[in-house]
């Protein structure tokens, strides 16, 4: 199997630096970008499997080009920047990032993001059971079973974690959870996510208030994690 390219787009070389030797140390193959231009060029000529994406370039806007990248570009984006208002968060997962990173970060944590944005995408209807911890869901069959005995879920607690697990450690802002399980015209109707998060959180968390699995990413949104 060849490795996975990663492209790196990043206008302060000590950030590409520490990049380029920390994924080249895990197995990844790198290409660096320092403005849009050049990235987007990059993109298109080397189509790698993920991207990392800086907000600050000198030529163009990341949020910019992170439009322009998912006209066509449909593997994962991770945006890493040093903004970190909730508001730069959530236009970049509104507009198709994956995650988000804000510097600085641990080495750690990046790769784990990695990992899991690369990941996404693998999971579908085809995937019949996925195990997980004492879970087990049938995407295909639409049943969902703890310690071996079926959940009863409504037809709206069961859409809202198929899409969950279909995006398995991806960020998911609230209205991208209220448009694609209730519509377009309840994109500001948080609360209605609000009880259907927590109903979901009894049937399938051990401890209700204290998730694993379905964890708040404050002001943002959800994220959904698969554990051993």
């Amino acid at each position: 199997m060849s490795e996975q390219k990663i492209l790196v787009i990043d206008d302060e070389s000590p950030i590409r630096k520490l990049l380029q030797i920390t994924l080249q140390s895990n197995g990844y193959e790198v290409a660096e970008a320092i403005t849009a231009k050049d990235g987007l060029a990059k993109a298109i000529n080397q189509l790698p499997d993920l991207i990392l994406l800086d907000l600050g370039l000198p030529d163009e806007d990341g949020h910019s080009v992170l439009k322009k990248l998912r006209t066509w570009y449909t593997n994962p984006v991770i945006i890493i920047s040093v903004q970190s208002s909730e508001e730069d968060i959530v236009i970049s997962l509104d507009n198709g990032a994956n995650d988000y990173l804000v510097k600085p970060f641990r080495t750690g944590e990046l790769l784990a993001r990695i990992r899991s944005a690369l990941r996404v995408g693998n999971i579908s209807d085809e995937n019949l059971v996925i195990q997980f911890n004492n879970l087990s869901i049938d995407l295909a069959a639409r049943v969902v079973k703890k310690n071996n005995s079926i959940i009863k879920l409504t037809l709206t607690e069961y859409s809202l974690l198929a899409l969950f697990v279909r995006n398995e450690g991806k960020v998911l802002t609230h209205r991208y959870l209220l448009k694609e399980v209730w519509g377009p015209g309840y994109l500001n109707q948080t609360q209605y996510l609000r009880v259907y998060i927590a109903q979901l959180r009894k049937k399938i968390e051990d401890d209700p208030n204290r998730p694993v699995h379905i964890i708040t990413e404050s002001g943002v949104g959800y994220r959904f994690i698969i554990t051993e």
